[in-house]
């Protein structure tokens, strides 16, 4: 991968990425692990983006896919805990930022369905629901009901 292409491809929309690394992973390792694979796929696709959407739609399906593909080959690989029965301590350890508001908030969304946590993420960009659609591949209708069950889940889960 260029310099290049990493500075004006990937480094502009590299928040996008970390968010989604970050919703995905409960190390540090893993957080870096994932968001090298992200951007290597994205170099590695580029000559497949037709233009059909914005640049950064397709970087939110692209580091969605590999999360999620890294996941099940993780979750494939390791005797996994159900995700509702994650040990505090699990999640103590794996505070990869210093806001400790930030680290519930994130502790709370890996603790949802992997879509589940693809959709909030989205909405926490302030994606519009037309735009989650596209991107998750769905109905614009769909996204506004399972957003607002997906607040009601963390607002749970976070008291």
């Amino acid at each position: 991968m260029s310099t290049d292409f990493y500075t004006k491809s990937i480094l502009p929309y590299a928040a996008i990425i970390i968010k989604i690394c970050r919703a995905y992973t409960s190390t540090q390792q893993d957080y870096e692990d994932y968001y090298q694979e992200v951007c290597l796929q994205i170099w590695r696709s580029s000559g497949k983006f037709k233009g059909q959407s914005a640049w950064s739609t397709w970087i939110y399906r692209v580091s969605l896919n590999v999360c999620l593909t890294l996941l099940k080959k993780k979750k494939n690989n390791v005797q996994h805990t159900p995700s509702d029965a994650v040990p505090l301590e699990a999640l103590e350890e794996s505070k990869a930022f210093t806001d400790e508001s930030l680290n519930q908030l994130y502790a709370a969304i890996r603790l949802l369905s992997e879509v589940d946590r693809a959709v909030i993420l989205l909405y926490l960009e302030e994606k519009s629901y037309k735009e989650i659609a596209e991107i998750m591949g769905t109905n614009p209708n769909s996204i506004g009901v399972r957003i607002n069950r997906i607040k009601d889940r963390l607002r749970k889960k976070l008291t």
